[in-house]
């Protein structure tokens, strides 16, 4: 079972949601970096302007892609093991949405893509709130935090295991 941890940077309203960045990585040390051309900085507000937008690299380079080479590439990535696959991410349901938006609407996304994205933060929870790894200096640059979720990862799993939450093959015990 192959892990993906990856972070989403996007502007929402409560309306919609848009893609601003995506990045993840592996347990193998494949990583995944990309930035959409296809979004509108008008509409960011205030937090994500400074926090999100004012760390992007310049737009000459390569890393800004369309929508469709996102999802192509991300989709390259994800399945690139051929096996079964979880996805992570920390807060993880406004990131799947929006992995799922690439496709358009959720039954669209390709079989080979898992429904759901496990919850890095519920699992912690789950573990007692182990002290988890400094955020990086560079946080909410997302391929910066989709890094970080492999180390929050490594912790929780840990301390997982060490409550005998998993059986040896890493599966939760409890079900």
């Amino acid at each position: 079972m192959a892990r993906i941890f990856y972070d989403c940077e996007f502007i929402e309203d409560g309306t919609t949601i848009e893609l601003v960045s995506l990045g993840a990585v592996d347990e193998t040390g494949r990583e995944f970096y990309a930035v959409s051309r296809q979004f509108d900085p008008l509409r960011a507000g205030p937090w994500v302007r400074k926090n999100v937008l004012d760390k992007l690299p310049p737009s000459s380079d390569p890393v800004w892609r369309s929508r469709l080479q996102i999802r192509e590439g991300f989709y390259e990535f994800v399945t690139a093991g051929g096996g079964d696959v979880e996805l992570w991410a920390w807060n993880a349901p406004y990131d799947h949405v929006v992995i799922a938006q690439l496709w358009g609407a959720m039954p669209d996304l390709p079989r080979a893509l898992p429904r759901f994205t496990r919850d890095l933060r519920q699992r912690w929870d789950d573990v007692g709130r182990p002290a988890l790894p400094t955020p990086p200096d560079d946080a909410h640059d997302a391929l910066a935090d989709a890094r970080h979720n492999l180390r929050k990862w490594e912790v929780i799993d840990a301390r997982w295991r060490e409550l005998g939450m998993a059986d040896v093959e890493g599966r939760d015990a409890r079900r």
